[in-house]
């Protein structure tokens, strides 16, 4: 018995545990990820949109496919986006917006005299109007484009928007360049290093 004992003592002694590696390929969970996904889908469709040809190989035009009310004003509501990207991020680096954690921009005070070099010809252009009109328009298309990744997506309700929300701001806040306002997740206003 004893010599038994000493020969799976030595047996376990010598056996050795392989080493296990585990890498988090994404801490999102699987509801961001979907939210992502449809998200993505949408933006491809935009693409595709403005690459379809109209004509075919006989030089005969196409009518586009039919598409449903909900389906273009989100198409529109990233035109939208589209167009006043670069004023959304000039706003952004003159920290006159900062992204909140709803998944909406949310405007501060507009200070011009401390605008960067290359940003001060911009700055003096814009009226507090101009800036509330672009701000309202983005955030009207974001709230649109919500609506629909919940429409499209048969695993979500109505109820599910203020989720939707919080994903956005998660999202908008990881995506925000160093030096812009985000809100946390606690409603705290920070400076993203």
């Amino acid at each position: 018995m004893k010599t038994l004992f000493l020969m799976a003592l030595i047996f376990v002694a010598g056996c050795t545990l392989a080493e296990v590696k585990v890498e988090v390929l994404s801490e999102r969970t699987a509801l961001e990820n979907q939210v992502l996904g449809t998200y993505n889908s949408l933006d491809r469709e935009m693409l595709l949109l403005a690459s379809v040809r109209s004509v075919d190989a006989e030089g005969v035009i196409q009518k586009p496919p039919r598409q449903s009310q909900e389906h273009k004003d989100a198409m529109t509501a990233i035109q939208v986006q589209s167009f006043h990207a670069d004023d959304v991020q000039a706003f952004k680096q003159l920290k006159w917006v900062g992204e909140n954690s709803e998944g909406l921009l949310t405007s501060f005070q507009m200070s011009k005299s401390d605008a960067p070099e290359n940003l001060k010809d911009f700055a003096a252009r814009y009226t507090s109007e101009e800036l509330n009109a672009v701000i309202s328009q983005v955030n009207q298309s974001r709230e649109i484009i919500m609506r629909r990744v919940i429409e499209m997506n048969e695993n979500l309700k109505e109820s599910d928007l203020p989720e939707i929300h919080r994903i956005f701001g998660k999202l908008n806040a990881e995506n925000a360049l160093q030096g812009e306002k985000i809100q946390t997740e606690n409603g705290t206003w920070i400076v993203k290093q």
